[in-house]
């Protein structure tokens, strides 16, 4: 991972722990785990959003594409 070895993550470990605690790690992390549970349900919101704009998109041109041959 990012060519780092074992003792690199440790050392790296040991720093957070220094810098914030023990007792915040676990709010830290839930902290991160609720973005992460944020970004994936605004990605399916928008991934469902776009899924509709298309199938109006393909209705509206359909429609189109009738009105055209009707004035043909």
């Amino acid at each position: 991972m990012f060519g780092l070895g074992i003792w690199e993550l440790l050392i790296v470990l040991a720093i957070i722990v220094v810098l914030f605690g023990a007792k915040r790690l676990p709010l830290i992390g839930e902290g991160l785990g609720g973005m992460i549970t944020n970004f994936k349900t605004a990605t399916k919101k928008n991934k469902d959003d776009q899924a509709k704009i298309d199938e109006s998109t393909t209705a509206v041109k359909e429609e189109s594409a009738v009105i055209k041959e009707e004035n043909s």
